[in-house]
């Protein structure tokens, strides 16, 4: 059971990482206006760097009940629950608890440690 929530965790983490860069590119950076050009495509980088991270850990949280080691299984947990859980804390602090991310990214954090 413990093996299944991790890689529900895992999938979920690519499912959110994948509706932010979707989301990203159509609703934020169809409207936004940044100037110069070049600083526009920086953030837009840096948006879709955080989408590639996210799908790398939940990538990682659904390989790792295949891993012989208990110890790779507590460092990719204890890693995966930090950067979900900064990234919910951020999105909720910034958008007021007005957005969903931070619920979808507190599922994935939530998954995480049951399955720990």
């Amino acid at each position: 059971m413990r093996d299944l929530l991790l890689q529900c965790a895992g999938v979920g983490a690519v499912i959110v990482a994948l509706i932010h860069g979707i989301l990203g590119e159509t609703k934020v950076f169809a409207r936004a206006t940044i100037e110069p050009e070049r600083l526009r495509t920086l953030i837009r980088l840096v948006w879709q760097a955080s989408t590639v991270a996210w799908i790398g850990c939940g990538v990682l949280l659904v390989a790792t009940p295949w891993m012989e080691s208990g110890t790779a299984r507590h460092w990719i947990v204890i890693t995966m629950v930090c950067v979900f859980g900064f990234s919910a804390c951020a999105n909720a602090w910034a958008t007021r608890g007005r957005h969903f991310g931070w619920m979808a990214l507190s599922v994935v954090v939530v998954l995480a440690i049951a399955g720990y």
